[in-house]
């Protein structure tokens, strides 16, 4: 049940495995910034509730009215993606591709740069040409993931958290320059000291260490959430034969990236067999129209991708709140 009522809009809720996503069809006509205006508060209130909202056939038609919307629904400025971990192409301002890998690949569920100290609080997806078939955004509960997981893993990644670590070498995985944006190393070594990033160099190789918590309660709802992207990093989750061609290349502490506990020591590969188990188990996946708008809190729900068939363009912009706006 909805506790801010819509605007001229039919709801409906969706519900698999404790995540939930509403789906809303405005009735506005041709005014679809009007009706984002005068939803704003219950679009808001929907994602604090239920984590992700699908507006239905948005209106949307200029790259630039999503960054505008987004910071309208989101409370905040709308971000640039940087510390980059995926590659992805800047369209227009802060409007960015969704990450480009093969249509033929799945994308993990995870919560937006949660290895970053500057991850945002909302991320708006829009699909600006829906694929042939396929390619869902899907989402998962970060609450229902936690309560999920069996109490002795939560326990000690909350009290060790997670250690994210990247070795960023030309031909392997994304580059320092395009990671952090930038072909100065003063401008990098300047970010990672400010962002609580130990960094190394070995002539033109980056290896980054960086420490932040595996659960966090979210700062409006206070719900405690599992947030963080070990099972993404961590060299388990890949392909076996990917996984000991990397091995055998770059050794353990070269790889493109990895994820230990935050004291140092290993997670096993079973520990991330039954984290990507508890994703698979609370995913719900709605499909994709062209013209759909997908919001979603970043702390309450995890997001992913399908492989899929066919041309698919999905632009994303990502806003974190103001404290007025929390």
């Amino acid at each position: 049940m909805m506790t801010t009522p819509f605007t001229d809009a039919d709801t409906e809720l969706v519900e698999h495995n404790g995540t939930h996503l509403v789906r809303v069809t405005p009735r506005s006509g041709d005014d679809h910034r009007g009706w984002f205006t005068a939803n704003a508060e219950a679009l808001r209130s929907a994602m604090y509730e239920h984590a992700a909202v699908m507006v239905k056939g948005s209106g949307l038609a200029e790259q630039a009215e999503l960054a505008e919307i987004a910071e309208e629904i989101g409370g905040g400025p709308s971000l640039e993606y940087n510390e980059r971990s995926t590659p992805r192409s800047r369209v227009t301002g802060n409007v960015y591709t969704s990450t480009e890998y093969p249509q033929d690949q799945t994308i993990p569920q995870h919560n937006e740069s949660a290895y970053s100290q500057n991850w945002p609080h909302n991320v708006f997806f829009f699909c600006a040409q829906a694929a042939q078939t396929g390619g869902e955004t899907p989402v998962a509960d970060s609450a229902a993931l936690l309560d999920a997981l069996p109490a002795d893993l939560v326990r000690r990644f909350e009290d060790k958290g997670v250690l994210y670590t990247r070795t960023y070498r030309t031909g392997m995985g994304l580059s320092w320059q395009e990671g952090f944006q930038t072909d100065d190393k003063g401008r990098v070594e300047t970010y990672c000291a400010e962002h609580g990033i130990e960094a190394e160099w070995d002539g033109d190789v980056l290896r980054t260490r960086q420490r932040r918590p595996a659960v966090m309660e979210h700062p409006v709802t206070g719900r405690k959430v599992w947030f963080n992207q070990a099972h993404l990093f961590h060299v388990h989750a890949l392909p076996e034969a990917v996984r000991e061609g990397l091995l055998e290349i770059c050794g353990e502490d070269g790889l493109p990236r990895n994820a230990y506990y935050g004291d140092g020591t290993s997670i096993t590969g079973d520990e991330i067999d039954t984290i990507l188990g508890a994703y698979r188990d609370k995913t719900l996946a709605e499909p994709w129209r062209t013209g759909d708008l997908l919001m979603i809190d970043n702390i309450l729900t995890s997001h992913g991708r399908r492989p899929f068939t066919g041309d698919r363009t999905v632009l994303v912009a990502m806003t974190q709140r103001t404290a007025d706006a929390a």
